[in-house]
């Protein structure tokens, strides 16, 4: 992900300022973004005089975030994509859609990476070989979904496909509805190939220890919303949802020297293991090889019984055509 201080120059654009505005204008802007992320104690009633306070407030703490974060890993993940376990047979097509949490950049090395950890995870729990191909990019927004979906095609049809996407959208302020809107237009045209998608929803920035307050719950709310809306249009649509704020982001506030990564944002090889063994019942209920989910996933949803039958039935028989997963009655 890109930092919304450091994206461009001083906080303000990103967060959806521009350079012309008066200082009056910006601060009672600021004033109103404030309140409706739950700070609004911090500004009060906000006058020119009080807003204006705000403004500088968070711009010390921008300069401190890009201080105590920087960018120590640069823009690239590790590259990790290889057939595991490749003894097993026939593969099981894994596609990884989204932004650098979902290329694994932070992990040491590619056998740290988020797609690695789930490969290796689905090979032991099928049975089957796991060819991984990362499409996710660093950087991405959700908008740039289907043209990371485009790179693999005409040829590649993924079994599954895990996505994970949202943070960039928060730290550049894209409008939910269009963050949503590109993400569901990508889960129907996975659905098109007959392909099974799990969608991680949106972290919650607020874990974000080394940014302060009041600019880390303006993260938070934001990152929050955005997910809620992800995981209602995700499972509207037919994907299944796991809430990464719920089933794996305890993990990050409470062991966050182990989970974060050297630039304290992206996750270590031990929060990428931490968060692959988070989406794996999901994926291997998408694959139909687990029918009970935890706390924090969610199935599908079909306009009735039927239908879900036949979707699970199609899908169980793709990969039984392209390798040996056990046959199972819906």
């Amino acid at each position: 992900m890109t930092l919304w201080w450091t994206a461009v120059p001083g906080v303000f654009t990103c967060l959806g300022y521009t350079a012309t505005m008066s200082g009056r204008e910006e601060a009672r802007r600021l004033g109103r973004i404030a309140a409706g992320a739950g700070v609004a104690g911090v500004v009060g009633a906000i006058g020119a005089g009080a807003g204006a306070g705000f403004v500088v407030l968070l711009k010390r703490q921008a300069a401190q975030a890009r201080a105590l974060i920087g960018k120590p890993l640069g823009e690239v993940a590790p590259h990790a994509d290889k057939v595991y376990k490749k003894s097993y047979g026939d593969p099981v097509e894994l596609l990884i859609l989204g932004d650098s949490i979902a290329a694994g950049l932070g992990a040491e090395d590619g056998d740290g990476t988020l797609g690695a950890r789930l490969a290796k995870g689905i090979a032991k729990k099928a049975h089957r070989s796991v060819r991984l191909t990362t499409a996710a990019i660093v950087g991405s927004e959700s908008w740039q979904l289907p043209e990371q979906l485009a790179s693999q095609l005409p040829d590649y049809r993924p079994d599954v496909a895990v996505v994970i996407v949202g943070g960039n959208d928060v730290t550049h302020r894209v409008p939910v509805a269009d963050s949503v809107k590109h993400l569901t237009e990508t889960i129907e045209a996975l659905h098109a190939l007959d392909a099974s998608v799990v969608v991680g929803t949106c972290p919650d920035l607020s874990a974000l220890k080394p940014v302060p307050q009041p600019l880390r719950s303006l993260g938070g709310r934001a990152s929050r919303q955005l997910a809620a809306a992800q995981a209602d249009a995700a499972h509207k649509a037919g994907a299944y949802v796991v809430s990464l704020a719920d089933v794996v982001g305890p993990f990050f506030v409470t062991n966050p020297d182990e989970m974060f990564s050297l630039d304290r944002f992206h996750p270590s090889a031990v929060g990428y293991k931490r968060t692959a063994k988070a989406l794996l019942p999901s994926i291997l209920a998408a694959l139909g090889i687990r029918d009970d989910l935890p706390f924090g996933h969610q199935a599908p949803v079909f306009a009735d019984a039927a239908e879900e039958v036949v979707v699970a039935a199609t899908r169980r028989t793709v990969l039984r055509v392209r390798g040996s997963l056990p046959s199972r009655t819906p």
